[in-house]
């Protein structure tokens, strides 16, 4: 049976449902584990638990198991549903309703690159490496990396992996996000590369950006020197993946809702080649 609308306003209508919720949509293709949810959003581990079971009986997460971990995602059919009976059927169409409250987003076309942001914690190798992976790719793309909590330079560590692989590393640098906040210049993509900021509702960017998560685990967070240069070669290999994939795009062909479902699909890249 599906879920009243009624029911799915009702379990939005609580303002930490509604941060679960929304770091739900950052995570977006990421199924996230309980324990994480309510760590990021300061909740006890039985406070986030209600709140999920809510948001899941409203059909507006789903939930999975994991060995020992529950894992909750976004249901994005079900949720784009809500906002399509609610304008549809309770404001009956009206334009001056139904009309993107944010200006409608135009893709630059002809010669104009796209600006891309990738956006990290400490912005010192996974961000690192896809900036530098996508100035390499040609024309097309801006690239630009930033951190909630910016290291101040590039683990030396990435910038080797990059140099191993003949990709340039002049000018980059660790920057704060607050660099890109004046809207110079404005973004067209802004995707999170590692978990923890995908976490953090950090701000509203200027323009009207498409984000994506391409979630990719820290290199760094293995014990051994040996383990790390490991984790960061593997690192590599999927930000290089995901690069290839987004610039072999036909821009040109693409609206906004098309260039956002590439988006997703390129983040389910771990967890499709996980399941090979």
């Amino acid at each position: 049976m599906e879920p009243e609308i009624s029911d799915q306003l009702s379990a939005l209508a609580h303002e930490r449902r509604l941060d679960v919720f929304r770091l739900l949509m950052r995570r977006y293709p990421d199924a996230v584990p309980a324990g994480e949810i309510a760590s990021a959003l300061g909740l006890r581990a039985n406070t986030a638990s209600v709140y999920l079971s809510i948001l899941r009986q409203a059909g507006l997460i789903s939930q999975t198991r994991s060995g020992t971990f529950q894992l909750y995602r976004i249901r994005m059919e079900t949720v784009q549903g809500m906002f399509d009976r609610m304008l549809g059927d309770c404001c009956r169409n009206r334009p001056d309703i139904c009309m993107p409250a944010l200006p409608q987003h135009a893709m630059p076309g002809g010669d104009t690159p796209l600006n891309v942001l990738f956006l990290c914690s400490h912005n010192s190798a996974r961000s690192i490496m896809a900036e530098a992976l996508l100035r390499d790719a040609g024309p097309g793309f801006r690239a630009f990396s930033a951190g909630t909590q910016p290291a101040g330079e590039p683990h030396p560590a990435a910038l080797d992996m990059l140099t191993s692989h003949d990709v340039p590393t002049d000018g980059l640098t660790s920057l704060p996000i607050a660099q890109f906040l004046n809207g110079t210049p404005v973004m067209d993509l802004v995707i999170t590369v590692c978990d923890r900021a995908a976490n953090e509702d950090v701000v509203r960017w200027p323009g009207t950006p498409l984000h994506a998560h391409w979630g990719v685990d820290d290199p760094m967070a293995c014990d051994s020197p040996a383990l790390q240069r490991a984790a960061m070669a593997q690192a590599f290999s999927l930000i290089r993946a995901r690069i290839d994939a987004l610039t072999s795009l036909d821009m040109a062909g693409l609206d906004p809702a098309d260039l956002q479902g590439h988006l997703d699909d390129i983040g389910r890249m771990h967890l499709q080649a996980a399941a090979q």
